[in-house]
Parts: structure tokens; sequence; C-alpha cells
């Protein structure tokens, strides 16, 4: 599979990209890479999109932690392999136990979660498969994050669905064969 939309030389690049590229780069991210790769083709819409992530991923309502494990519910249902490479180190980092992890890539309810992880977990399955989120799960993000942080979670999973969409059109390549790897 070709990465149909691949990284472009400076030289290929408008005025309007290079700057995009640049906001990128000068961020928090400190390089362009994945779905801002493909995205670079329309900048206005990449300059928007990086502005909505850098904040879902780096301060949601939520907390890292739990914004980490609902971008690996979200790459699991989309079977992004990028998203996967990226954030299932960090979600380790950031206290996901490896176990939970292997067992969301395996597409099995991982074992043993604390309160929090358990409540993102079920409200992430829900909105994927069932398109909606019972009364039962809404009640127990709600108890636990508030309307900020249950906003914030629809966000994050409504955002990583839409890069992987991205992705898996553009056939984004893997940033790097040795990280963990996503099974089909």
């Amino acid at each position: 599979m070709s990465d149909r939309l691949g990284p472009l030389d400076a030289e290929q690049m408008s005025g309007e990209q290079r700057a995009a590229a640049r906001a990128i780069i000068d961020g928090p991210r400190g390089a362009l890479y994945g779905p801002f790769v493909p995205l670079l083709r329309s900048p206005e819409l990449m300059a928007c999109a990086q502005r909505m992530g850098e904040y879902l991923r780096y301060r949601s309502a939520i907390g890292t932690r739990l914004s980490e494990l609902a971008i690996l519910v979200t790459a699991r249902q989309w079977n992004q392999k990028v998203e996967w490479a990226i954030h299932a180190p960090i979600a380790e980092q950031s206290g996901i136990r490896a176990d939970a992890i292997a067992a969301i890539a395996a597409r099995r309810k991982p074992h043993a979660l604390r309160e929090d992880e358990a409540a993102v977990y079920e409200f992430c399955i829900e909105l994927h498969q069932l398109k909606r989120v019972t009364d039962q799960t809404y009640a127990a993000a709600l108890a636990l994050f508030g309307e900020h942080g249950v906003v914030d979670l629809m966000g994050i999973n409504g955002y990583y669905t839409f890069l992987a969409m991205v992705m898996n059109t553009a056939q984004t390549a893997l940033p790097d064969a040795t990280v963990a790897l996503l099974p089909d």
C-alpha cells in the first residue's frame, strides 16, 4: 500500500502550506507527521484541525492518561495503525497498563481498569459501535468528568475519527517500523 499523500518538499509548498507546516513544527508536536502530512494539501483545514487537536491531546478536561485511552479505542475502531503507533507508547507512559493496551489491540475488553478508565472505555466503545451512548454510560462519565469532561471526551472521539479517516484514505505510512503495530 503506497502513501497517496506523502510528504511535500519545501519547494513544492505554497506560502500558506509553509506557514501551516511551520505552525505545527513550532508547536508542541515539534514535527510535521502523521495526519498533518496529507492535511497539508488543505492548509486552512490543517490549521483548524491542529488547533483542536492541540487542545484535545494536551489540555483536555479529562487529562492525558484518559485522552490517550480514548485515542487508542478510536484507533482500534478505525484500524488506524499510524494513530496506534504514535499513541500506544504515549498511553503506556501516561499510565495505561500494557495489558489494557494489548486487550484493546486484540479487540477485547480490558480487565482491571480503574473506574475512570472503565468509564472512558465504555463511553468510547458505545459511541463508536452503537453510534450513541446509553444513559447508564453517560451518567457514569458525567459523574466522573462533569459536562466539560464529557464534551471533551466526545470531541476526542470525533477528532481522532476524523484523523483516522484522513490517514486511512491517504494510506499514510507508519512513522517507524519498530513501533508497536496494531494487528489487522
